[in-house]
């Protein structure tokens, strides 16, 4: 047996042992979050975190390894708090938006029992997860009306974070008003823009001016608390009961078949196969700056049995005029590694950005 064969090895044995050790610490960290239950007492505990990173780094007697150590505890300690958290809170969602916006109301489909937490904007909402503030992330990346949310593509393309869920919701777009005040009344609208786009027919007949607003549900806490009969909201029925408007009108989208797709982030990177192993990957990819190379990218996941189903280009924010692709690709979870060896090969970057089941309506 080679040299390093019996190091990697030893590295297995120790692994599996460490494996059991952590699983022991897991367990008391759950009894620990049953007591700060019941004695009403906070997650963190930061002192105590310092005083044992100081006595346990003692126990290292190499000076370089210490350093190494010391984060080796900092990453034990924080799985180990986002666990009691989840014993104490439950799952802790991040969205973007406040209560009533249609992220919200997508948090509440996919995942009912979990713990809704708002976010100003996705960024703030991604890096959440990222930060280890929240388990998931549910965020908008494609709209059937309005086309992709490119901020949140660039955080796929960017992040760290896997995809392992996509839910379509279908958007239903109300014109909203204060008690006593009606459709006549209104002269101007307040609302996201991909809202005030879907519903830009309608209220070009009616002759209401649009004004973007950062979102469709703090449009309607806005309006609610100027009071105005002269001013709506675009946003969802949910959010006029949250805020005490009324609905003017319903369905004022132009599109029927208005459907937003949320994504769900997670820091878990894992293929996630169907009863038939096939799964779609979304995959994201840069090729070389030579004629015939994206035809060349696309053919190696067909010749791997891959049907495309989505596929477009986004600009790279630190290099000009330079592009990267965002694909989704459906197929095999068996000749996945195949593949994306195959496509290493013709890309000068690939990425997989996480793996779904087909689309599920919620």
């Amino acid at each position: 047996m080679a040299e390093i064969d019996e190091y990697r090895k030893e590295i297995e044995i120790i692994d599996k042992e460490m494996a059991e050790m952590f699983e022991r610490r897991m367990k008391c960290s759950y009894n620990i979050a049953a007591y700060k239950r019941e004695h009403g007492l906070p997650i963190l505990d930061a002192k105590r975190e310092k005083s044992l990173i100081e006595k346990n780094s003692k126990y290292i007697n190499d000076d370089e390894m210490r350093q190494y150590y010391q984060d080796y505890l900092v990453s034990v300690m924080q799985i180990s708090k986002l666990y009691q958290r989840k014993q104490l809170e439950g799952i802790m969602v991040a969205y973007s938006g406040i209560e009533g916006s249609f992220a919200s109301l997508a948090v509440s489909k996919i995942m009912p029992d979990a713990n809704r937490i708002p976010y100003k904007n996705f960024a703030d909402a991604y890096n959440a997860v990222v930060n280890g503030e929240c388990e998931f992330a549910v965020l908008p990346i494609e709209n059937s009306f309005a086309g992709e949310v490119g901020q949140v593509t660039d955080l796929m393309f960017n992040g760290e974070l896997s995809v392992n869920g996509v839910y379509e919701l279908k958007v239903s777009q109300c014109l909203l008003g204060v008690p006593g005040s009606r459709v006549d009344t209104i002269k101007t609208v307040i609302s996201h823009p991909q809202a005030l786009e879907q519903s830009n027919e309608y209220l070009t007949q009616h002759g209401i001016t649009s004004i973007p607003f950062e979102n469709t549900a703090r449009a309607a806490k806005e309006v609610s608390e100027k009071n105005d009969i002269t001013i709506g909201a675009v946003a969802s029925r949910e959010t006029a009961e949250l805020y005490g408007l009324t609905i003017l009108d319903h369905d004022i989208n132009e599109s029927s078949q208005n459907i937003t797709r949320f994504a769900v982030f997670t820091r878990n990177r894992e293929f996630i196969k169907n009863n038939n192993d096939y799964s779609n990957f979304i995959l994201m990819f840069t090729v070389k700056n030579q004629a015939g190379t994206l035809a060349k990218a696309i053919s190696v996941m067909g010749a791997y049995g891959y049907s495309m189903r989505v596929i477009r280009s986004r600009p790279m924010k630190n290099k000009n005029w330079q592009y990267y692709f965002y694909a989704e690709v459906e197929g095999n979870v068996q000749a996945a590694e195949q593949m994306i060896n195959a496509l290493e090969n013709e890309c000068e970057l690939v990425k997989v950005v996480g793996t779904f089941k087909a689309d599920v309506a919620i």
